[in-house]
């Protein structure tokens, strides 16, 4: 029996049990609510998964604009090219093809809510391009992300996924609650079982295909006094030799 989350789904995270990627069957989506998403939280199953032989496609929500909102250097057409361009490099790093990849471009900081004008266009959206795919296995953002963009993600899909005859295994990655900063105290999920998967035969590969990401990790975009770039000590929670996955227990 894996343990149960609390609180804190990230609270003694190493002493979580490892699973083998081998347990994860069909071919597989991975759904990031921003372009980088995808690498920081999965970057290491991406990487085993695809080194297996297993088909893999990834799903960007966002168009990632918000990252630098005032820019001249980056205006919003050129910043959501080069977010686009650098998924693209990091999936190569990571094994998965450009074809493989899908950018929806939802307005970054604005991904649809259930009580947000347009949505459902958004969930039928996502239904119609769900459905030829039919994966066996979807990661996703942990529902409980601080993040809204990220809740939203997991709203948006379970809303989509609703009437599909079978439904996928879910897979919930966490990427904010790394910060203790931005934890804050969260329901009681009784049902949801946390595990990490172990990546040290990837670690490198995903710390390449992060670096990719030069616009989220370097001061590539200088003349944005506002704009956004992962710390160093944010990055030290994903150069870990294991990822955290939580998932929803019958």
């Amino acid at each position: 029996m894996l343990p149960m989350v609390s609180q804190m789904p990230l609270l003694n995270a190493a002493a979580l049990p490892l699973r083998s990627v081998q347990t994860i069957t069909g071919s597989v989506l991975v759904v990031a609510p921003h372009p980088d998403d995808e690498t920081l939280g999965c970057g290491g199953a991406i990487a085993l998964l695809r080194t297996l032989g297993y088909p893999v496609q990834i799903l960007v929500m966002s168009d990632g604009t918000m990252s630098h909102p005032r820019s001249l250097k980056y205006p919003t057409p050129r910043l959501q090219a080069l977010r686009e361009a650098e998924t693209l490099e990091a999936m190569s790093i990571l094994g998965v093809s450009e074809a493989a990849v899908t950018f929806l471009r939802l307005q970054d900081g604005s991904i649809p809510t259930s009580t947000s004008p347009g949505r459902q266009e958004v969930v039928a959206r996502c239904r119609t391009w769900l459905e030829p795919l039919q994966p066996a296995t979807i990661f996703l953002p942990w529902r409980a992300d601080p993040h809204p963009d990220h809740r939203a993600t997991w709203t948006l899909m379970r809303a989509a996924l609703a009437d599909f005859n079978e439904a996928p295994r879910m897979i919930e990655y966490p990427i904010w609650d790394w910060d203790p900063e931005q934890q804050g105290a969260l329901a009681n999920f009784t049902q949801v079982m946390g595990w990490r998967l172990d990546i040290r035969s990837m670690l490198e590969t995903k710390q390449a295909a992060i670096a990719a990401y030069r616009s989220q990790t370097t001061n590539l975009i200088d003349d944005d006094p506002d704009g956004f770039q992962l710390t160093p000590e944010m990055l030290a929670n994903f150069a870990r030799p294991w990822e955290v996955y939580l998932e929803e227990m019958p």
